[in-house]
């Protein structure tokens, strides 16, 4: 099955780390198929350390297999790096090319801590059993590291007057964007109060995610069933870890 195809990802069946690589996907209408194992192959590739291929063994999933040349890789970061040129998602420009890294490195540094708010002691934990450590982190989540990020992208946002404050850098969509994009949404569905209350100071970040939804591509894939629900994945919605 996956040799009919150009590229194969390895992930769970949720709204993850391995969403900001389907939205790379869709973009560029390439061939792909979403784990065609299913959970069992998830589950061969997170129990111990397992060869890949390449000579080259995967901590964890997301995996990507490019069955165009056999390459196989892990870890969200190196795979959007990778797809980048190849899927017209980056630039030509070496200083932009590092940019666009450098901003879709701190949105999944944002996707890291929005998993933190229900996992803030051990992701072996479950919730159950760190509620009161999450009440507490998401405080300081919703009321400090929140805003923190968002002004920064709004900021990054407003000095690209080329682009019409449309896209993180030059004048085109990049996997930064995607990757932006998807951690506002996902926190929009976490923790709907604040972003309700926090969103509309936030001019530039409304434009742009707005922009990022509409177009064509981005409006198919939302109303495919290839959009997995948010569930039990990074971002979750406890109605006590949120607040206006």
């Amino acid at each position: 099955m996956a040799a009919k195809t150009d590229y194969e990802l390895i992930y769970w069946p949720i709204p993850g780390r391995g969403e900001f690589i389907r939205l790379c996907f869709e973009h560029a209408g390439v061939s792909y198929v979403d784990t065609p194992g299913g959970i069992d192959q998830v589950m061969e590739y997170v129990s111990g350390d397992v060869d890949i291929g390449n000579n080259n063994i995967a901590f964890a999933t997301p995996i990507l297999k490019d069955n165009t040349n056999g390459v196989a890789i892990a870890q969200t970061p190196a795979i959007l790096l990778y797809l980048s040129t190849r899927l017209g998602l980056s630039s030509d420009d070496e200083i932009q090319k590092i940019q666009i890294h450098q901003h879709a490195l701190t949105a999944l540094d944002l996707c890291s801590e929005a998993h933190n708010t229900h996992h803030p002691i051990s992701a072996n934990l479950y919730y159950e059993d760190q509620k009161v450590e999450s009440e507490r982190f998401s405080e300081s989540f919703r009321n400090e590291r929140i805003p923190k990020f968002l002004t920064h992208f709004e900021t990054i946002l407003s000095k690209n007057l080329k682009a019409q404050k449309k896209y993180l850098v030059g004048d085109h969509i990049t996997y930064a964007d995607y990757a932006l994009w998807q951690v506002i949404d996902g926190l929009k569905f976490a923790f709907p109060k604040r972003m309700q209350t926090l969103l509309p100071d936030y001019k530039n970040i409304n434009a742009f995610y707005d922009n990022i939804k509409s177009q064509d591509h981005m409006l198919s894939y939302l109303k495919s069933d290839r959009r997995l629900p948010y569930t039990d994945g990074i971002f979750r919605h406890y109605p006590e870890l949120d607040a206006e």
